[in-house]
């Protein structure tokens, strides 16, 4: 489990909508991002590509204060291992990948031998 992400954030998601095919990367970095909206594609304004996102059920409530919801969001930075296989990430990942293989709505995902490439998960 990654441990830059609580799973009790995550109760309400009823899917996760991937942008691009998980199946062709070895992990994916995930957030949490206060978007106005609990379905669609939320808007980007981040380095990097976003390539998923958790959309929530009926029950997830808007935060009363700013009137947005928490919603996990996937995405990758042009220095990652998909688009630089020999650079900083050659081996190990960031601290916030999970491998998108284990990502499940309600569930945080894991790291794995893949996503860590040779670096044993702590």
């Amino acid at each position: 489990m990654s441990s830059l992400l609580n799973s009790s954030v995550l109760s309400h998601e009823s899917t996760v909508v991937w942008l691009e095919d998980p199946a062709a990367l070895d992990y994916v970095r995930q957030t949490i991002d206060k978007t106005p909206r609990r379905r669609g594609k939320p808007r980007w304004l981040r380095d990097g590509r976003m390539v998923g996102y958790a959309e929530l059920d009926d029950d997830a409530q808007a935060d009363p204060d700013s009137g947005l919801h928490r919603r996990r969001v996937f995405f990758l930075l042009p220095h990652d291992r998909d688009l630089d296989p020999q650079g900083l990430y050659a081996a190990g990942a960031p601290g916030e990948a999970v491998d998108p293989r284990t990502v499940e709505p309600r569930t945080v995902g894991e790291k794995t031998p893949r996503s860590q490439r040779g670096i044993t998960p702590s």
